[in-house]
């Protein structure tokens, strides 16, 4: 039995602070949740169901599930549905409804702010690609002629995160720019949401790091131009801008700046190896590597809680193969969670990314160290899953 109001909004939801569906890290999910009718009483079944169906769409976000019957604590009937939030929800829709003997059947799509995380993942490596920064003001390198350390810092970036990230699998691109400073610059976020995309894409990375060096000069050199050398103490600042973009949806995950300044130990007329043993000893260097154990330390804070997901590369009948492995924390036995890929238009037009979280779940069954096979238990086979779906784990 279907209903008149299947696709009808179900409400804006009461938020302590205001979020909307084109928040950077929000997410539409579509999900379908079940419920016995007891003593005929529709309502509270299609309550139920809309409970169990929000259920699964937080788990899969990474959103807590703890507030899931003060979400879905209001009075559902033919014209409307109350609903009333404690944070992880920004607006719920009714896609559909179905009743079959004593079973009500609803499918819901959520958007899904995961503001108070739990974290299912921690066990799990997010995987990075490190781009080439970007030197904004190039001239202020000419003094040590340290223009390469555009992509000095970030190798050296890669090495903390090698070695100190708890949640991130990483690796670089170094040998070309991408165009982020430009479309950045110009506003152009759609044509940076493809950018992200495609590098996330290509690379098999579920975040995308951009950065920029904002400033390298020296503190007195813009009013005594070469002057302030004569004092024999030539501070220095470094100022950094660091993007992190989701490789998935292209969207926004964190930004931060970051600025500090330390005394430039060297000649002003000696050319500087930015990659030497030297230049990372000195003061300026020393600097620079406190800077960046906090940019690894602030990377691992906003990943940590987020939802591990792994690309299909392949499906073949009950199996599919998956672009994560070993690298990233997976093991013989685990289960993942499959999501469909699905746009779709808003009442009012407008053209929206989310995710069908699929009935099936797979368990892991072989692995390399970049990818995994796993297979349904039941030896079910899959619906709509695709290649370039989804594996996530919670």
């Amino acid at each position: 039995m279907r209903h008149w109001f299947y696709s009808f909004i179900i409400a804006s939801l009461l938020l302590s602070l205001t979020f909307t569906s084109t928040s950077a890290s929000s997410q539409w999910y579509e999900t379908q949740g079940h419920a016995s009718i007891d003593d005929d009483d529709i309502a509270v079944a299609r309550n139920k169901a809309v409970e169990n169906a929000l259920k699964k769409a937080l788990l899969v976000a990474g959103a807590s599930v703890s507030s899931v019957q003060q979400v879905v604590n209001g009075l559902l009937t033919q014209d409307q549905i109350s609903i009333r939030a404690s944070g992880s929800v920004n607006a719920i829709e009714l896609v559909d409804e179905l009743h079959s003997g004593n079973l009500i059947t609803v499918t819901i799509r959520a958007d899904i702010f995961p503001q108070e995380k739990k974290c299912f993942a921690v066990n799990f490596k997010k995987s990075l690609l490190l781009t080439k920064s970007h030197l904004v003001n190039r001239e202020q390198a000419n003094i040590g002629k340290i223009y390469p350390i555009d992509t000095a810092i970030i190798k050296k970036l890669e090495k903390h995160l090698t070695a100190d990230s708890n949640f991130t699998y990483s690796r670089s691109i170094f040998n070309s720019k991408t165009e982020f400073s430009r479309l950045n610059n110009s506003l152009e976020g759609e044509r940076i949401k493809d950018l992200v995309r495609s590098l996330g894409g290509s690379t098999d990375s579920q975040y995308i790091l951009f950065s920029e060096i904002n400033d390298l000069s020296f503190e007195d050199q813009a009013t005594n131009s070469w002057q302030f050398w004569q004092q024999g103490i030539y501070p220095r600042t470094l100022s950094l801008s660091f993007y992190l973009y989701s490789g998935f949806s292209g969207d926004l995950v964190w930004q931060k700046d970051y600025q500090d300044t330390a005394i430039w130990s060297f000649t002003k007329r000696k050319t500087i190896d930015v990659n030497s043993i030297i230049f990372w000893q000195s003061e300026y260097g020393s600097m620079i590597n406190n800077m960046l154990t906090q940019v690894t330390k602030d990377i691992d804070e906003n990943v940590m809680c987020e939802p591990s997901k792994g690309k299909i590369l392949q499906v073949n009948g009950n199996k599919i193969t998956f672009n994560l492995g070993r690298d990233h924390g997976v093991k013989i036995g685990d289960e993942f969670t499959l999501l469909h890929a699905k746009d779709f238009n808003s009442n009012e037009g407008k053209r929206y990314s989310g995710f069908n979280v699929s009935p099936y779940k797979v368990k892991v069954t072989q692995l390399t160290r970049g990818t995994a096979i796993a297979h349904t238990p039941d030896n079910s086979l899959f619906g709509n899953i695709q290649i370039n779906d989804f594996a996530v784990r919670y």
